[in-house]
């Protein structure tokens, strides 16, 4: 009697492990690769599978859904011999989980060495300035280089994104010295084009400020004449009033001249009506 009863709870037991390893629900999202000694079988999809006990193992269990691959940050030398930090985030999607399995080792690391050295590549054939400004033609050419080798893991790529491009510390302190030289040169030519522009135009000044005064001059010298002719005009035939006025004039001019705080002396002519004989005489001769 007791023997019986362990036979069968040895049966019961032998069933319900076979039931088990038999009877296999996929959650969704999953697909899982079944193997039937030791060779790829079939994929199970989402729900309710039954396979051979003990003959079909489950090889692996593979998520559907977008798989999120971090970049790690590298660095690298531009084409000017730039030195610059760079990571990355891959979105891929497994398609054919037989690929994904049998096609690569391990696919998550492999996708990771690809998007780098890939990344590297591309950013190698730019210049810092170019690298720094061209995120989506760098993500679209990434995308572009690895989606073919990608394909053949059974792995589709959903998305690149680039996450930092930066020059490293040395590079960024050596661009913020050229940044202060190149600010430093701007305010040299700010300052030196403002002295050039003030300088022209007080030579302009200047040069409008000398033509006036000689217009005022040949104006005054032209007055001066005028004047000198109505003088002779009008003295003609009254020589002694025009001695009257002249010399008249010429004792004021003096006396001004005396009340000066520089003047020390005041020298009359000893002949004041000759002279002003002599003038008139030559303006009328004239």
């Amino acid at each position: 009697m007791e023997a019986s009863l362990v036979i069968l709870l040895i049966v019961a037991v032998g069933v319900a492990t076979t039931l088990y390893k038999g009877i296999n629900i996929v959650p969704q999202g999953e697909e899982w690769v079944v193997e039937r000694l030791g060779k790829f079988s079939r994929t199970l999809k989402p729900g309710l599978n039954i396979i051979l006990p003990y003959i079909d193992s489950i090889r692996a269990k593979l998520t559907t859904r977008d798989i999120i691959l971090d970049i790690p940050q590298q660095e690298v030398i531009t084409k000017d011999n730039a030195v610059i930090l760079t990571n990355a985030i891959t979105f891929v999607r497994v398609t054919k989980p037989k690929d994904a399995i049998y096609g690569v080792e391990n696919f998550k690391i492999a996708i990771q060495q690809l998007t780098m050295t890939t990344l590297r590549s591309i950013l190698g054939e730019m210049k810092l300035d170019e690298a720094l400004s061209n995120r989506d033609n760098i993500k679209a050419r990434l995308k572009e280089q690895i989606l073919d080798d990608v394909s053949d893991w059974g792995v589709t790529v959903k998305s690149v994104e680039i996450q930092d491009i930066s020059p490293s510390p040395s590079m960024q302190a050596s661009m913020e010295r050229q940044a202060a030289a190149e600010r430093e040169r701007r305010a040299i030519e700010t300052t030196a084009e403002g002295n050039k522009n003030a300088a022209i135009l007080e030579a302009d000044g200047k040069l409008a400020a000398a033509q006036r005064e000689a217009q005022a001059q040949v104006a005054l010298a032209a007055a001066s004449a005028k004047a000198i002719a109505q003088i002779s005009n009008a003295v003609q035939g009254q020589e002694l009033p025009a001695m009257f006025l002249l010399g008249d004039r010429y004792i004021s001019s003096l006396e001004k001249i005396s009340q000066s705080d520089n003047s020390k002396f005041v020298i009359y002519p000893a002949d004041l009506q000759g002279a002003i004989k002599g003038m008139l005489g030559n303006t009328f001769n004239k």
